[in-house]
């Protein structure tokens, strides 16, 4: 046969591609288990009325990500999201409704010399939504094959030659059925001997949240560039992703019409550190809750622990209260820090009664099951719940005043838009439980008064 034969140039290239890929299978198969520690920290957030149901809601975020972070408007290597979770083959969170929002879990390496190291986080209920470095697998995506590779598996195939593999099935980036993220050959480089790098960690103007999770001891990572035309490594002091699913918290939280917050414990293992905060008009309180056995409820009356304290001094005491939890559970103490920084202005000045709770590790590891390989000295994982309650009395007066700016009164109608301005991504599911028994009409008033109470577009980047 002539070596300069169609047929004979397609037998060649695979022959050379199977050579790379069986190369880089035995490099990576090389790795030596090496000595490392990996500490992770997140939350969950779902949000409900009082009588304990969750509520579909449009996880929109009040903080923008910075712009390097990948997600799925940008998901990069020619990869498309897809599965339920990606209505049009696009993935935002501004078209998804779900009951959870995963948020923010980085994983931390620490060790005494370099080694690397394969991560995989996998969401069974959910879809990750965003993550950084670049992620080798992430999925469900499709990727769509070049027509160049298409052409040649069908010449191959009209030429009657039955082959072991197809070229499609050698491309580096391939289509992932399941819901997952995996960062192979993560180089973990310590941060003693790497200290320069601080400098080389990307940046952007956005002021987000994000950049309080790396003031910790945490070694740094690197990632090589999956891409042929930007060779240059991404660089960052954790693995981050964040993501959305549908799915119940063990914890269950019911309000009547008063004051009376009942915490129900749903799952197998005891839940500790709970803490119920109740915040209005720049004032409010909270309640600690070190353990609720499984089975178990408790009543919180909030009438007595609200308006106890402005808001700086709520934020410093359960601040501080948080943070020794999370130490408890394993997490260093700068990590603790930097994950109660991260998101206190959410957790403990935004009004509202809110319950948070940390989530047992069994519940979290089948929920979001993670891999590392080689498998590290110590790992930990803690995991926040956060439960957002719509209190009955919150949402009957939402209620009475979007029946008064339907009926043309101005002042109600400013009320209503300040207090959507207030509940900000918890809005529309607030709107939906006071609006229920309104007409046609009314709930389009309601609905204008929603959208008014939103921010400028330029200001709300879905996250």
């Amino acid at each position: 046969m002539k070596t300069n034969s169609p047929l004979m140039k397609s037998v060649l290239m695979a022959s050379g591609l199977a050579a790379v890929f069986g190369l880089s299978a035995l490099l990576t198969a090389s790795k030596m288990p090496r000595k490392y520690v990996a500490h992770e920290w997140g939350t969950f957030t779902s949000v409900q009325g009082g009588d304990g149901a969750l509520l579909d809601w449009r996880p929109l975020e009040t903080a923008r990500l910075p712009g390097f972070v990948y997600d799925w408007t940008h998901p990069g290597l020619n990869r498309q999201a897809a599965g339920g979770f990606a209505p049009g083959g696009v993935l935002t969170k501004r078209v998804m409704i779900t009951l959870q929002r995963m948020e923010t879990p980085v994983i931390y390496f620490y060790g005494d010399e370099e080694q690397t190291v394969d991560v995989e986080v996998k969401f069974p209920q959910g879809q990750i939504t965003e993550w950084y470095p670049q992620a080798a697998q992430i999925g469900p995506s499709t990727v769509p094959i070049p027509p160049a590779i298409a052409m040649l598996d069908n010449y191959v195939h009209k030429a009657g030659v039955k082959p072991a593999f197809t070229f499609a099935s050698l491309l580096r980036n391939k289509p992932v059925s399941d819901s997952r993220a995996r960062w192979q050959n993560v180089r973990i480089l310590p941060a003693k001997q790497h200290r320069e790098l601080a400098r080389s960690l990307p940046l952007d103007r956005s002021g987000s949240h994000y950049f309080s999770a790396r003031d910790t001891d945490a070694d740094y990572v690197r990632v090589n560039s999956l891409v042929a035309t930007n060779p240059l490594p991404e660089h960052e002091q954790f693995i981050f992703y964040r993501g959305v699913g549908n799915f119940a918290t063990p914890l269950r939280v019911t309000m009547n019409a008063g004051s009376a917050v009942t915490l129900a414990n749903t799952c197998q293992a005891p839940l500790v550190h709970l803490f119920v905060l109740g915040l209005e008009g720049k004032a409010g309180g909270y309640s600690e809750v070190d353990r609720l056995a499984p089975g178990e409820q408790l009543t919180i009356d909030l009438a007595r622990i609200q308006a106890s304290a402005p808001v700086e001094t709520i934020s410093r005491r359960i601040g501080e209260r948080m943070t020794e939890s999370l130490v408890s559970q394993g997490l260093y103490r700068r990590e603790a820090t930097a994950m109660v920084n991260t998101w206190k202005d959410s957790w403990f000045a935004e009004d509202g009664v809110r319950v948070l709770y940390l989530l047992p590790r069994a519940w979290t590891d089948g929920t979001l099951p993670l891999a590392l390989d080689p498998a590290p000295r110590e790992l930990v994982r803690v995991m926040v719940g956060r439960a957002e309650v719509l209190s009955p009395a919150r949402v009957h007066k939402l209620s009475e005043e979007l029946v008064k700016a339907k009926q043309g009164e101005t002042a109600a109608r400013e009320r209503a838009v300040a207090e959507f301005r207030k509940l900000g991504r918890f809005g529309e599911p607030a709107l939906r439980l006071a609006a229920k028994g309104m007409d046609g009409s009314a709930y389009q008033t309601a609905w204008t008064l929603l959208q008014a109470s939103a921010k400028p577009a330029a200001d709300t980047r879905p996250l």
